[in-house]
């Protein structure tokens, strides 16, 4: 262990360095009050600065330890005695000076050989739980997953498990032998490293599933609580995830249309319903070859059950319904609305009917025409800040192309290797290729720059760059505002971004499970993880607008736990978690979002021999 270093120091400002802490040294601070003398001890950090010089910030505030005989004034702590399995009373005194006579329950410290160890995330873990609580999951799944003889609780392991995907997703194997150690999430769950054993957590996965639905109409009665959220528009649509490895054994992995540009790969096809202000009502897992236009009968059906019959409105994307099914909303018992796109194509084949008509300025940028055909509204609208995008993608990638064409003809690869360059190369441009017109040799012709030859078709591009931000919609909803058909499908984003929260930041893909059971409990520990996300993202909307959940996590990561181990002079040793103390940001942050920290954990005291071995474990 390092030896404290001796300084010419005011007697107000007395340091020594700890061991294993570099830049950290113990400072302890004397203060007269009401004639009697008190000494504060903290955790002082030294960082250097850009211009060369140094400053100090406070990490761990450790309070006032006893300093004078004064009985009336003495400051006790209740302390968990490990050999005598109870908490008792206890004065603690540095060892620098005498207890006192009257003393019978004290300690003396030896505070210049305190060591700090195991610093692990705390605040984001924290704040994550909190959300947990918020949304009463905690309540929830401790009624489903009830204890029994098992050494921790399920709804810890669940807890456990979401909260790594939200802040650290990795794999349950990643889990349990490395991020646990890594978290403050023993101190947050009350539990030891028992709670991140690998086999429970995978056990964990085979429990949860038949809960899925209560779990749905459990989340939708806490949003309604919380944000008086709304459900009477809905939006819906696809994506898929995809599997590493051959999948064998689940029914569900399939190949199909692959939105993860994965076809090599076997995998599911979810799918979402999510409202407007993205709090996410319901997901389905199937089949990965499942068409777009077979799902959507089934969840009106699965809503409807759920939820009852009401006046909701559906947006989709165009390709999800079919005009069988359009046709059925229009002519239900209990209408069912629709506001859904459709394909550019048709903007031309309808131009007879809106060519005439006069254009209506509903935003700043956005420009519709509206007219009714057979129990329908169609709405044209016009979008110049969209326009300005799409032509900007498109040039971007026309440009990308271009540069590819020309180093081929310049290297005149065999015709073999062009054509395997130009599959690539289309691939890159997307729907962007179609304005290149290409000439390529035939099968026996050499590649030269005569029989490998491109243009870009100008009046291809001029022609779909006039349609550029155009978007005709249709909807059953009779004398709708065509303003609000408009905000209501561009409102699709909020599905679109649910869908890259759980790809991007969720890693809900690829998928490794190698049971049908698991490979849906793994989506729906990432769908909890993404209702976390959305909890926070509202409650800062509210109360810090402009600041994002991930953001918030990733801030208040830094605000770690640290073992504070102190040398007793009987041969015990005092250990206390604490939280380092926040920074003025992160201080903000909690106060805009009305939430405090908790109260330092308790202390404990062991033998050494028993601190040694937990600290190393």
């Amino acid at each position: 262990m390092e030896k404290p270093c001796s300084e010419d120091l005011p007697p107000s400002k007395e340091r020594s360095h700890l061991a294993n802490s570099a830049g950290m040294f113990l400072r302890s601070t004397n203060r007269e009050k009401d004639g009697k003398k008190h000494r504060y001890f903290s955790v002082v950090e030294n960082r250097r600065v850009s211009n060369g010089g140094v400053v100090q910030r406070t990490v761990l505030y450790l309070g006032e330890i006893n300093d004078t005989q004064e009985a009336a004034w003495r400051k006790s702590l209740e302390v968990f005695d490990e050999g005598r399995a109870e908490s008792s009373t206890m004065s603690l005194f540095p060892d620098d000076r005498e207890l006192p006579a009257d003393e019978l329950n004290a300690v003396q410290l030896k505070v210049h050989e305190m060591e700090l160890r195991r610093p692990r995330c705390f605040g984001n873990c924290w704040l994550a739980c909190e959300m947990w609580h918020q949304l009463r999951l905690d309540e929830f799944w401790k009624e489903r997953l009830p204890e029994g003889r098992e050494q921790v609780g399920w709804n810890k392991v669940l807890q456990l498990l979401v909260v790594n995907r939200l802040i650290d997703p990795g794999s349950e194997f990643r889990l349990h032998r490395q991020w646990f150690d890594q978290s403050a999430m023993d101190e947050l769950l009350g539990t030891d490293f028992a709670v991140a054993g690998k086999d429970r957590l995978y056990r964990c996965l085979d429990k949860i599933l038949k809960h899925k639905d209560k779990m749905f109409q459990h989340l939708t009665e806490r949003w309604n609580d919380l944000f008086r959220a709304q459900f009477d528009v809905l939006l819906f649509d696809l994506t898929s995830t995809y599997f590493e490895g051959a999948a064998e054994g689940i029914e569900k992995a399939r190949y199909g249309y692959s939105r993860d540009k994965r076809p090599d790969c076997l995998q599911v096809v979810i799918a979402l319903v999510v409202t407007p202000d993205g709090f996410p009502l319901a997901y389905e897992v199937m089949n990965g070859n499942t068409s777009e236009k077979t799902t959507l009968r089934g969840f009106l059906k699965k809503i409807e059950d759920k939820y009852g019959k009401a006046d909701r409105m559906w947006v989709m994307d165009r390709g999800i319904p079919t005009e069988e099914i359009l046709k059925e909303m229009r002519e239900s018992e209990q209408k069912v609305y629709y506001l859904v796109g459709t394909p550019r194509s048709r903007i031309g084949k309808t131009e007879q009917k809106w060519l005439a008509l006069p254009w209506h300025k509903v935003r700043e940028s956005v420009d519709v025409k509206l007219w009714e055909d057979d129990g329908e509204i169609y709405v044209l609208a016009k979008s110049e800040g969209r326009r300005e995008k799409e032509k900007a993608i498109r040039r971007r990638k026309l440009v990308r192309l271009i540069k590819t064409l020309r180093a081929m003809r310049r290297s005149l690869p065999t015709r073999d290797q062009l054509m395997m360059r130009l599959g690539e190369a289309k691939g890159k441009a997307g729907s962007s290729y179609r304005f290149m017109e290409i000439t390529i040799p035939k099968n026996d012709e050499t590649v030269t720059k005569e029989s490998f030859r491109f243009k870009l078709n100008k009046e291809k591009l001029r022609a779909t760059e006039l349609r550029d931000g155009h978007y005709l919609l249709r909807s059953n909803l009779s004398a709708g505002d065509p303003s609000v058909l408009w905000e209501r499908y561009v409102q699709l984003t909020e599905i679109e971004a649910a869908f890259r929260v759980l790809k991007s930041e969720l890693e809900i893909r690829p998928i490794y499970h190698r049971i049908e059971a698991r490979v849906e409990a793994h989506i729906m520990v990432a769908f909890l993880a993404y209702c976390l996300m959305v909890t926070l993202n509202k409650r800062l909307e509210a109360l810090a607008p402009g600041l994002k959940g991930k953001a918030v996590l990733e801030k208040l990561s830094t605000i770690q736990m640290l073992d504070v181990l102190i040398p007793t002079t009987d041969g015990r040793t005092l250990e206390m978690r604490h939280y380092t103390q926040p920074e003025k940001d992160q201080k903000l942050i909690l106060e805009k979002l009305n939430m405090k920290l908790p109260k330092q954990p308790p202390p404990r005291i062991r033998a050494q021999h028993l601190a040694a071995q937990v600290v190393n474990l």
